[in-house]
C-alpha cells in the first residue's frame, strides 16, 4: 500500500495475491468495502490511520478474495454497436433494434426498437437519447409515488452518467438517477428509487434510514444483492457516455 496516497488506484497483497484497488476518504466514521463489477474500492474516515485500513483489508481478506473470483466468474455485458438485429433490454424485456434510413425517429413498439435515421447519423446516440427520455419518464412518478409515502412532495429528478453510482439524493432535494436502469426491471429500479427517496428524510445510513427504506421496500435486501449481479450484465453501447 502507498502510505503517502490519499486516494487513487492502489495495490495490497491478500492470499499470496496482488489485488488493485480504488481508495478514497470521506466525511465518514466507519471503514466500508465493496466488491462488484468494478473491482475493489475501499473508503475510509478522513483521519483513519493506514494501520487500520491495511489491517481492516486484511480482516476481511477472504471474504474480498471470494467476491472478486465470484465477479470474475460472471458473464459481461454485450458490447452494443446500434446495429440491426442487436438485443436491447428496455425494463428487464428484450427489444430487438432494428435500422432504418429518413425522417430522423425512435419508437419502441412490438418487441422492437425501430430507429430512423440519416445516413450520417449515429444510431448509439439516437438510442441512448431515446433511452434517457424512457427512463425520465419511467422513473418520475416512481419517485413521486414513495416521496408520497413519506408525505412528501415530489423532488426534482434528473438522470446521471455515473457508471459505479446508481442514485445520489442531494443536499437541496434532488434525485438523480443512472439512465442505465433503464435496463433492468422495475423491481429493481423501485429499490433505487426507494432507498434516494429515503435519503429525503435521512441523509445518512443510520438505523432510522434503513428501517424507513424497509417501510417503503421491504425487500431491500434481495433487490440489493439482484442489483449488484443485473450490473455485471448490461450492455455496454459503443462510445456511451
Amino acid at each position: 500500500m502507498d502510505r503517502g496516497a490519499t486516494e487513487g488506484t492502489l495495490l495490497i497483497e491478500l492470499g499470496g495475491r496482488t489485488v488493485e484497488y480504488r481508495f478514497e476518504r470521506r466525511r465518514r466514521r466507519t471503514l466500508g468495502i465493496t466488491v462488484d463489477a468494478h473491482g475493489l474500492r475501499v473508503a475510509a474516515p478522513l483521519r483513519a490511520a493506514w494501520r487500520d485500513i491495511e489491517g481492516f483489508l486484511r480482516d476481511k481478506e477472504r471474504w474480498i478474495l471470494r467476491k472478486l473470483d465470484e465477479w470474475a466468474r460472471l458473464p459481461r455485458g454485450t458490447q452494443l454497436r446500434g446495429e440491426s438485429g442487436e438485443i436491447v433490454p428496455v425494463f428487464g424485456v428484450p427489444q430487438v433494434l432494428e435500422l432504418r434510413h429518413g425522417r430522423k425517429h425512435v419508437d419502441g413498439r412490438a418487441g422492437r426498437i425501430v430507429i430512423t435515421l440519416g445516413r450520417r447519423s449515429r444510431p448509439a446516440d439516437a438510442l441512448v437519447a431515446w433511452l434517457k427520455q424512457q427512463a425520465l419518464q419511467a422513473f418520475r412518478p416512481r419517485v413521486a409515488h414513495y416521496a408520497a409515502e413519506l408525505g412528501l412532495q415530489p423532488p426534482r429528478v434528473s438522470l446521471s452518467n455515473a457508471r459505479t453510482q446508481w442514485g445520489v439524493c442531494t443536499e437541496d432535494g434532488t434525485i438523480r438517477l443512472c439512465w442505465r436502469l433503464v435496463h433492468l426491471d422495475a423491481a429493481l429500479t423501485d429499490y433505487v428509487i426507494a432507498h434516494e427517496v429515503a435519503h429525503l428524510v435521512e441523509m445518512n445510513h443510520s438505523r432510522r434510514f434503513w428501517a424507513l427504506l424497509a417501510r417503503l421496500y421491504p425487500d431491500w435486501r434481495a433487490a440489493r444483492g439482484r442489483l449488484e449481479l443485473a450490473a455485471a450484465t448490461l450492455p455496454i453501447l459503443k462510445g456511451q457516455r
